[in-house]
């Protein structure tokens, strides 16, 4: 799969690494790459203040000081006014930074150095560029550098955090006691993992990527992030079909008595994809109920007109089913959690050899079988919410970065693709790769979203025939369905609702 590198998320040890064989290697000495980075981030504040405003540039001691040192010194010969404060002293700089303070010292324009961040006035300035920690933190933030980014957040200056927010983790988007909340991240050289994990979303502000010279056979990813642009690139081309069963059919096993809707939804959607089968397997009992909703879709009905809900022996009439045309099956929204309902879907996913999409109280009842397996030569696509997940993993899950790397290994330990949903929703395949979502995925928490995205799911599953495509499509039309109902909602609100 060719993905573009801007859409790579590392992780600190990684950008350290492509960093240190850049220099050591490659031979593009670090302070090459300060300039780099400085020089990229200095353009995009230039575009977006005036010349005349007044910066503070807010600094610590390790290399993401040397880089806003940088942005100071080229804002400065541009006749922008600098004041520079060292929130942890002046001494025992890294050597680069400490040689572009050198440089800096130089120069003749409107610049002043603070070493008492006390006697600052934050809010009298324009602008800040926040230079106090980058991606190298791995501990709580401590006074003074939490007093100052206090400082930083009360002020009503815009401000542009170098590479990482100072306080966010890069890796985990956990907040190390306190952070600086940016309106804009410029992240050198590479997007970082934590920007779109746990609390990440919230302190980065508009994240924009300033590239460096890594050679691209240096060039590592914890994750990607999933964009239309690469994923439509990449996506096989669907094929004409001449008959409504080329391509085979989407079964659809779901629904129980007061749940039938979100058997309707998962129905619907797979239908609206254009599939020219879909075929939802009921019990007999609620027949009725989608002969009068369902008008375009197969329903095959087993069991007595008294069956409500999913039972044991109802399982040799669904397989029969199953198996009378090549196709997909999508297990489980709607179905309860009723003991001869599990023991019906461990049977099936058991026994039904072809590809599955397991969603729901279907993944409740995958849960309750130890050591599970999907049947060989098939593939099985899990859509958990983190309570879901927790049961499939048997173990906790207490954020976005734990759901990423269990998440990621899970679906490579049992050859599937899972589809973690929450914020961000993260996709962990077989392969052992992650894909994240870069949007707002708070919405899909209403009821019904998550029947309407494994309909969809399940449905490009049967047109693409590829698990990972398929969800990402999936979570790619989801984005645009988010923003047009966030747009919708904004829209009817009256203005005492926005206060």
């Amino acid at each position: 799969m060719n993905i573009p590198y801007p859409y790579y998320l590392c992780s600190a040890e990684q950008c350290r690494r492509m960093d240190e064989r850049t220099i050591q290697e490659f031979g593009i000495d670090g302070f090459t790459l300060m300039e780099i980075a400085g020089t990229r981030a200095t353009d995009f504040i230039m575009s977006k203040l005036e010349t005349s405003s007044h910066g503070l540039i807010v600094c610590g001691k390790g290399n993401n000081a040397g880089d806003a040192l940088v942005v100071a010194r080229l804002l400065s010969e541009k006749a922008y006014k600098i004041t520079i404060c060292f929130v942890l002293g002046r001494e025992s700089l890294s050597p680069d930074t400490q040689k572009n303070l050198d440089l800096l010292l130089q120069l003749d324009g409107s610049i002043e150095i603070q070493n008492e961040y006390e006697s600052i006035d934050f809010s009298a300035f324009d602008f800040i560029v926040d230079g106090i920690f980058g991606t190298g933190l791995s501990s709580e933030v401590r006074e003074p550098a939490s007093s100052v980014i206090e400082k930083i957040n009360k002020s009503s200056c815009t401000v542009f955090s170098m590479d990482v927010p100072s306080g966010l983790h890069s890796d985990t988007g956990r907040i190390m006691g306190t952070s600086v909340t940016a309106d804009y991240t410029l992240a050198f050289g590479a997007l970082k993992a934590g920007f779109y994990l746990n609390a990440g979303y919230k302190y980065t502000g508009q994240i924009l990527l300033c590239e460096l010279p890594f050679p691209n056979k240096y060039k590592e990813a914890a994750a990607y992030l999933i964009d239309e642009s690469w994923v439509s690139e990449n996506t096989p081309t669907l094929k004409q079909k001449s008959h409504k069963y080329d391509g085979g059919v989407l079964y659809i096993i779901a629904g129980s008595e007061g749940l039938t809707g979100a058997a309707a939804l998962a129905t619907q959607s797979a239908w609206a994809t254009g599939l020219g089968a879909v075929v939802l397997i009921t019990p007999k009992g609620l027949l009725d109920i989608y002969e009068k909703n369902l008008i375009q879709i197969i329903k095959k009905p087993v069991g007595k007109d008294t069956d409500k809900a999913f039972n044991t022996y109802h399982k040799e009439e669904a397989l029969t089913i199953l198996n009378e045309k090549p196709g997909k099956l999508l297990i489980g929204p709607g179905l309860g959690r009723d003991p001869e309902t599990i023991s019906f879907v461990q049977h099936i996913l058991k026994e039904f050899k072809g590809d599955t999409i397991i969603d729901a109280d279907a993944l409740f009842a995958l849960s309750q079988v130890k050591d599970w397996q999907k049947p060989e030569e098939t593939n099985w696509i899990l859509t958990p919410h983190p309570g879901e997940l927790k049961g499939l993993l048997n173990s906790e899950t207490s954020d976005g970065f734990d759901r990423l790397l269990q998440s990621t290994k899970k679906a490579q330990e049992k050859k599937v693709t899972i589809v973690s949903k929450g914020l961000p929703t993260i996709v962990g395949t077989s392969e052992g790769k992650a894909y994240i979502t870069g949007y707002d995925t708070r919405i899909f928490s209403r009821a019904g979203f998550g029947d309407v995205l494994a309909g969809k799911i399940a449905a490009l599953f049967v047109q693409l025939n590829e698990p990972i495509f398929s969800a990402l499509n999936a979570l790619i039309d989801g984005q645009s369905k988010a923003e047009s109902v966030l747009s919708e909602v904004e829209n009817k609100l009256e203005p005492l609702d926005l206060i």
